[in-house]
C-alpha cells in the first residue's frame, strides 16, 4: 500500500542516515545492507546476506537504492510464490548463467549448513544432499537445475523453496 511504501521510505532514509559510508547520498553499500539483514529478520550466514544483497541491487552498482530497497522488500517480504521462487533462484544461482549447477548447489549448503565435528567428512554428506536435491528437482535430468525445473519442485514441495539455504525472513 501506499502508506507501507512511504514507512519503508522513511526507514530507508534513517538507515542511510546512520550510515557512514560512501553511497551515504543514494543509499547504502552491503556491509550495511548486511547489518540491516541481520539485526532486522536475524540472518547470519554471510555469503547468503551477499547474494540477497546481489538481488537486491538490480544496476550492479554495488549500493541499494530507494527503489531497489522498496521493489527488493516488496518480494521479500510479501512476494507471490511465482516472485519468491523467481527471487530465491537468482540468489541460489551463483554465476547468474540461468542455472543452479551441483557446485553451486554444494557451495550454497555448505555455508548454510552447520557441521558438527565428527570423524565422517562433512563435504561427503553435502554431496549426498546435492544428489539427492538433483535427483528430486531435476525433471529433464541434464545434471542442473534450470527456473523451469527450480519452479517445478517448488509448487510440488513449497519446502525446497530455500533448499540450498535460508534467504526470506521467517514468519516473525
Amino acid at each position: 500500500t501506499k502508506s507501507e511504501v512511504e514507512c519503508l521510505v522513511k526507514l530507508f532514509d534513517a538507515l542511510v542516515a546512520e550510515s557512514r559510508n560512501r553511497f551515504a547520498a543514494v543509499g547504502f553499500d552491503c556491509n550495511m545492507f548486511r547489518d540491516v539483514l541481520y539485526r532486522m529478520f536475524g540472518m547470519m550466514d554471510d555469503v547468503m546476506m551477499d547474494r540477497v544483497f546481489r538481488t537486491f541491487d538490480r544496476d550492479n552498482n554495488g549500493c541499494i537504492s530507494a527503489e531497489e530497497w522498496v521493489g527488493g522488500l516488496e518480494v521479500f517480504l510479501r512476494g507471490t510464490l511465482e516472485e519468491r521462487i523467481k527471487y530465491c533462484f537468482e540468489v541460489y544461482d551463483l554465476n547468474g548463467d540461468g542455472y543452479i549447477t551441483k557446485d553451486e548447489m554444494f557451495q550454497m549448503l555448505k555455508n548454510s549448513l552447520l557441521i558438527h565435528p565428527s570423524e565422517e567428512d562433512p563435504d561427503e554428506g553435502i554431496k549426498d544432499l546435492v544428489d539427492i536435491a538433483l535427483k528430486k528437482m531435476d525433471y529433464d535430468h541434464d545434471g542442473k537445475l534450470s527456473i523451469v525445473d527450480f519452479e517445478k519442485a517448488v509448487r510440488d514441495e513449497n519446502l525446497l523453496l530455500e533448499a540450498f539455504g535460508p534467504c526470506l525472513p521467517d514468519i516473525k
